[in-house]
């Protein structure tokens, strides 16, 4: 029950960073913000929060742990991660980064539900990749659904002029549907790469590693976008995009401040949903979450909702009913063969004490 709490917890933090996350980015680029390399870089530089979390585990760890000696292999250590999984998450934290890049060019080109659409088929590269790095089960459902999400995209992909954005030009336009549709794919890839990590890391995985994993990744992350702001001059101009901002200078740094901060929620919901859960349904909750920002997007942004939008929208929410109905029914099969299992072993166990029970005869 309480990972199941601790589930719906981290899930509510990731439908938040996910639905307000893309939403925030692409005001900054209506308002005037040009800046790719920032942007990516705010998807991630939020990171320091994470230190508020790991220090009340900390604390809680020290408080439970009974009365020991002084010897420091003994000690409550702040950070608990070992080389292994420090590596692994390093590496992933450079592939986040380099995520997080193709995204932004790809809302600086599309409407936010252009670009929520193309993100779906993230569930089609997350079930590809479990499948071959984490042995993640297929079944006639789950690849019902990928079969959908592949087929929206399709869809999508057949009118990619419809809502193009005036001050976009077609190749741009077309230019950002391969980049977000890349970030699709590499963010597909990422999931399962966690849970591999996870898996392959020696250690018992406790939320608080968790933590130490994303804090280790978000690190690396941030570096790899610095690294390109840097190179891009971006650090020069940030002062002066703020005071050409239409919304106003200081609207400029809350717009900034909040993105940080929502994109943190997406990241750290989804390593929490992939602890709690796994790398496919984060993939699937992802999914979930597509129709409440394709309402958000044309309610805040007066964005266009063409045919082609809606047709791809019923094939991906199909795709999810479709995964969702096979997971539930592999659940219950699942549970019932537990339960059978349990019975007949409680059936065996009995037969064999009556077995080696010896009855006790009385002298005449």
């Amino acid at each position: 029950m309480k990972n199941l709490l601790l589930l719906l917890i981290t899930s509510t933090i990731f439908a938040v960073g996910t639905c307000g996350g893309p939403l925030i980015m692409r005001l900054y680029y209506l308002q005037g913000g040009k800046r790719l390399w920032f942007t990516s870089w705010l998807e991630i530089g939020g990171f320091p929060i994470i230190i508020f979390p790991l220090t009340v585990a900390y604390f809680r760890r020290r408080k439970n742990q009974p009365p020991i000696s002084s010897s420091p292999s003994q000690k409550t250590h702040f950070f608990t991660i070992k080389p292994r999984l420090f590596m692994a998450s390093a590496g992933i934290g450079i592939l986040t980064g380099l995520d997080c890049y193709l995204y932004s060019y790809g809302v600086s080109k599309l409407p936010v539900s252009t670009s929520s659409l193309i993100v779906a088929t993230q569930l089609v590269f997350t079930a590809m990749f479990a499948f071959l790095l984490v042995k993640q089960k297929f079944t006639f459902y789950s690849v019902n659904a990928v079969a959908l999400l592949t087929v929206a995209t399709g869809v999508l992909a057949m009118h990619t002029n419809s809502d193009k954005p005036k001050n976009v030009s077609n190749r741009g336009y077309i230019l950002g549907f391969l980049m977000t549709l890349a970030a699709s794919v590499l963010y597909g890839l990422m999931m399962p790469l966690v849970e591999l990590a996870y898996m392959k890391a020696r250690q018992k995985i406790t939320f608080a590693l968790v933590l130490e994993t994303q804090l280790v990744m978000c690190l690396f992350a941030t570096g790899f976008c610095t690294v390109g702001m840097l190179a891009n001059n971006d650090f020069k101009v940030i002062p002066r995009e703020a005071r050409e901002f239409e919304l106003g200078e200081t609207k400029y740094y809350v717009v900034v401040v909040f993105s940080a901060i929502i994109w943190q929620f997406n990241f750290l919901g989804a390593i929490g949903v992939i602890f709690y859960g796994s790398s496919l349904l984060s993939g699937v909750i992802l999914t979930v979450l597509l129709p409440i920002s394709e309402i958000l997007a044309v309610i805040v942004y007066k964005e266009k909702f063409q045919v082609e939008k809606g047709v791809s929208l019923a094939l991906s929410l199909w795709g999810f009913i479709s995964y969702f109905y096979g997971d539930m029914k592999d659940e219950k099969i699942h549970s019932q063969n537990q339960t059978q299992q349990s019975s007949t072993s409680e059936i065996q166990t009995q037969l064999k004490n009556s077995e080696t029970e010896t009855p006790q005869l009385q002298a005449p």
